[in-house]
């Protein structure tokens, strides 16, 4: 299992949680073909399992950490 930053594949807002419906943060990909999406929460609360069964893991949960470019001085 390898974790994968793919520029071209990024994850948009669009992208929800297959667990809550959450803005997902997390692709996992599985060795079928198939994958999973995941919030930041649900990706750590099942990180364990979902590394033993993924081929690869976009992690994009940095993101969450990121200051807003339309944020105002005060917040940055």
């Amino acid at each position: 299992m390898t974790t994968a930053v793919a520029p071209d594949a990024a994850l948009s807002a669009a992208d929800r949680c297959d667990r809550c419906g959450a803005q997902a943060y997390v692709r996992v990909e599985m060795s079928n073909g198939f994958e999973l999406l995941f919030c930041a929460h649900h990706a750590r609360r099942h990180d364990e399992k979902l590394r033993e069964v993924a081929s690869t893991i976009h992690d994009e949960s940095d993101k969450l950490h990121e200051t807003p470019a339309t944020a105002v001085d005060e917040e940055r």
